[in-house]
C-alpha cells in the first residue's frame, strides 16, 4: 500500500494515476489522517466488492495477516484459503532456497 497527503498529491498529480496502473491502491491523507483510497476498476472489485477486495489487497501486500482477513471477512481460514486459491492469490510466501538453506544447516 502506498500513502499520499494531499499536498504530495498537489505538487504530483501523477502519483495516483501511477499507483492504479500498477494495479496498486493508494492511501490518502489530509494531515496525516486518512481521507480517501484510490484503486483501479477491475472486474474483480466488482465480482466480490469493494471492501473485500481492499481486504485481499492488504493481505496480497502484506498489510494483514491470514488470520486478520478471516475475522474481517468473516469466514473461516479454510474458507478464506479457498478464496484466495480461486483469486490464484498465495497464501503462503516464502523462499524455496532460503529454506533449503536452513534444511542445510540443521543437517
Amino acid at each position: 500500500m502506498q500513502m499520499a497527503g494531499i499536498k504530495d498529491i498537489k505538487m504530483n498529480p501523477g502519483l495516483i494515476s501511477k499507483a492504479v496502473e500498477n494495479h496498486q491502491y493508494l492511501l490518502i491523507s489530509k494531515r496525516g489522517k486518512p481521507i480517501a483510497i484510490a484503486t483501479a476498476l477491475d472486474d474483480r472489485v466488482f465480482d466480490i466488492g469493494l471492501k473485500k477486495w481492499l481486504l485481499i489487497q492488504a493481505f496480497k501486500n502484506g498489510d494483514l495477516s491470514l488470520g486478520q482477513l478471516s475475522r474481517a471477512l468473516d469466514k473461516t481460514y479454510t474458507e478464506t484459503t479457498r478464496l484466495l486459491h480461486l483469486l490464484e492469490i498465495p497464501t503462503l510466501d516464502y523462499d524455496l532456497a532460503d529454506e533449503m538453506d536452513v534444511i542445510d544447516q540443521l543437517s
